[in-house]
C-alpha cells in the first residue's frame, strides 16, 4: 500500500536478539531478579523469621538470628556467629536454605565442634611430651659432642 506521498511503507525489523550473548542474558537475568527482590523483600523477609521460630520451638536453631541478603552466587547461604545468612533470591527456596543451616549448625556446634575440640587438646597434650622428649636428646647429645 502507497502512503500519501506515494512511495511504500517499509517497515523496518528489530535485529532479532542474539541469545549466545551471555553478557546480555545476564544482564536481563540480573534485571529480573533485582525486580523480584524488591518486590518481594518484605514477604520473604517475614516467610524466613516465621520458619525460624518455627525451628526455635522445636529446639533447632534456639540461640541463632537471619538476615536475608538476596545474591546470585554458588552459596545458598551461611552461619556466621550467632546470625544465618541467606543469598537465595526466591522465597521457598530460601527458606529451604534456612532449614539447611540450621541443621547444618546444630551438627556442627553439637556433634563435630566437640569433637575438633577434644582432637586439639590430644594434639596439644601430646606436643608437651614430644617437645620433653626432644629436649632430652638435645641435652644427651650436647653433652657427648
Amino acid at each position: 500500500m502507497a502512503s500519501v506521498t506515494g512511495a511504500p511503507k517499509r517497515r523496518t525489523r528489530r535485529p532479532k536478539r542474539q541469545h549466545n550473548n551471555p553478557a546480555g542474558l545476564r544482564r536481563k537475568y540480573e534485571n529480573s531478579t533485582k525486580a523480584y527482590v524488591r518486590k518481594n523483600a518484605e514477604d520473604v523477609e517475614a516467610l524466613l523469621r516465621s520458619e525460624l521460630r518455627r525451628l526455635q520451638q522445636l529446639g533447632l536453631g534456639l540461640e541463632l538470628d537471619v538476615k536475608w541478603l538476596p545474591k546470585d552466587g554458588e552459596l545458598s547461604g551461611e552461619v556466621g556467629g550467632n546470625t544465618i545468612y541467606i543469598y537465595e533470591v526466591k522465597g521457598e527456596k530460601a527458606i529451604q536454605a534456612l532449614r539447611h543451616e540450621v541443621v547444618d549448625h546444630l551438627i556442627t556446634s553439637r556433634i563435630v565442634k566437640p569433637l575438633v575440640d577434644l582432637i586439639n587438646l590430644l594434639i596439644k597434650a601430646r606436643e608437651a611430651e614430644i617437645y620433653k622428649e626432644k629436649e632430652k636428646i638435645v641435652e644427651i647429645l650436647s653433652q657427648i659432642i
